[in-house]
């Protein structure tokens, strides 16, 4: 199963379909421990369940995005359901989606934080997919009238940010051996990707755009924001990072 149709063909996949369910119920259940931590009602709160997405995408590959997202969905049921809804379905599903494919495409073996490259390409797969989801989500909050930009993407991209970095390399030195024994890897469930060196080349290299211009989307929010820009102004100014991030992630 090769790039994002491996998102999708994992539906045929019995064991994986489990791990979908599992993965969702373990998100939600970390969400709603939480909910009365609220950052913005009806949109975000305090979340430590943000590390989970990262940590199973490097395990679980294209299973945690399913995972994450029906995840989030449920616990949007618990205090925060509402038309935000459906946009942080998507971008969950990029924040648990976009790490498995980081990863694979500089690293043949499993993540275990051996060596400074595998820190170097772990801190890669967060920051891509963070700000993938911060710019995701806040387009979307922003676009229907909720909250400004620049509070849903801020509060996003640093809350799952820091918790991945902190929280990430301990859980996954814990996860990643009990995993493996069990034979539960993605790469033990699924067929191996392989793929000819040109084909790799061009997926570390949109992975690295994609968190260029998901960190340019924020930035260029928050420069409009500071002007005093009307809500069209931001709108426009981040809508076209918004496109480019969602190709980057079709070449992943």
């Amino acid at each position: 199963m090769t790039g994002i149709t491996g998102l999708f063909t994992i539906w045929r996949n019995t064991r994986l379909v489990v791990l979908i369910s599992v993965i969702a119920a373990i998100h939600a259940a970390a969400m709603i421990a939480f909910k009365w931590l609220v950052l913005l009602p009806g949109v975000t709160d305090v979340r430590p369940a943000a590390v989970f997405p990262v940590v199973f995408s490097l395990l679980f590959g294209p299973a945690a995005a399913w995972g994450a997202a029906i995840g989030n969905t449920i616990g949007d049921l618990f205090g925060s359901l509402g038309p935000g809804t459906l946009i942080g379905f998507v971008g969950n599903l990029l924040y648990g989606y976009i790490p498995h494919r980081v990863w694979e495409s500089w690293r043949t073996t499993p993540p275990r934080m051996n060596t400074v490259g595998d820190w170097a390409i772990f801190g890669l797969s967060v920051v891509a997919a963070s700000s993938a989801c911060a710019l995701i989500v806040g387009w979307g909050v922003h676009l229907l009238g909720l909250y400004p930009f620049p509070f849903v993407s801020g509060i996003i991209l640093a809350n799952n940010t820091l918790l991945s970095l902190v929280l990430g390399p301990a859980l996954l030195k814990a996860l990643e051996p009990r995993v493996a024994r069990l034979n539960l890897l993605y790469s033990d469930l699924a067929a191996p990707r392989g793929g000819a060196s040109a084909r790799r080349a061009l997926t570390r290299a949109a992975g690295i755009v994609l968190a260029v211009l998901a960190l340019g989307g924020v930035v260029s929010g928050y420069s409009a924001w500071a002007a005093a820009a009307p809500a069209s102004t931001i709108t426009f100014a981040v809508t076209p990072f918004v496109v480019g991030v969602l190709l980057m992630t079709l070449l992943l």
